[in-house]
């Protein structure tokens, strides 16, 4: 089985950190190497990547073969397109100064491409920050106005409290003065005349007649 160049995994659960090796294919992942090349660590943006570009691309020469994520990374850092520029000076397809001023214009491409990635990337950063930055400015002034207008109330209910409490209405009048005595019975009928008794006979004349 052909010797492969993969990557060993170390570091904790959530904190993965790769070294580069050059290992018998056979062999467990994490296993015994045949040499280390270089270091990957994914957990920044953009990914550093620390490798011994000459051993890597001697490896190849010999045949070793890269996983999926190792021929990313040697790709990333020019690896395989030298590679590919030295098989075609073999070849005579193209000559050792025309090969080497390609991948000088590549190098040059490709540092550009990065740096405008970590402008970007701090660019975004910043903006981030300066609206998190606003956010928090428009909830402290939310809250102050909150607070301010708590206290107003309180302050109104306070005042309300120690004002002194409004006199009570006088109780209702009293009864108007009870109503004047009754008037006196009407008088007693006139009594009947003294001088002859209301039941009293007419008297009688001298001479025998009524009168």
């Amino acid at each position: 089985m052909p010797v492969k160049l993969r990557l060993q995994r170390f570091g904790k659960k959530a904190n993965a950190f790769y070294h580069i090796v050059v290992a018998d294919g056979r062999a467990p992942r994490d296993g015994k190497f045949i040499e280390k090349i270089g270091t990957y660590n994914p957990n920044t943006n953009p990914a550093t990547i620390d490798l011994n570009f000459d051993k890597a691309l001697n490896w190849l020469h010999k045949g070793a073969q890269p996983t999926d994520t190792m021929r990313a990374i040697l790709s990333y850092k020019g690896v395989l397109f030298r590679d590919h520029l030295n098989r075609g000076i073999a070849k005579g397809v193209v000559t050792q100064e025309l090969a080497d001023a390609r991948f000088n214009t590549w190098l040059e491409q490709k540092g550009q491409k990065i740096e405008d990635k970590k402008k970007r990337l701090q660019s975004d950063k910043q903006t981030g920050m300066k609206e998190r930055m606003e956010a928090e400015s428009k909830k402290r002034d939310e809250i102050a106005k909150a607070v301010l207008a708590k206290s107003a109330l309180a302050e109104e209910a306070a005042r309300a409290a120690e004002a002194p409490a409004p006199v009570a209405e006088a109780p209702a009048a009293a009864a108007e003065a009870p109503a004047p005595i009754a008037e006196a019975p009407a008088a007693v009928a006139e009594a009947p005349a003294e001088d002859q008794p209301a039941n009293a006979e007419p008297a009688a004349d001298e001479s025998g007649t009524e009168k």
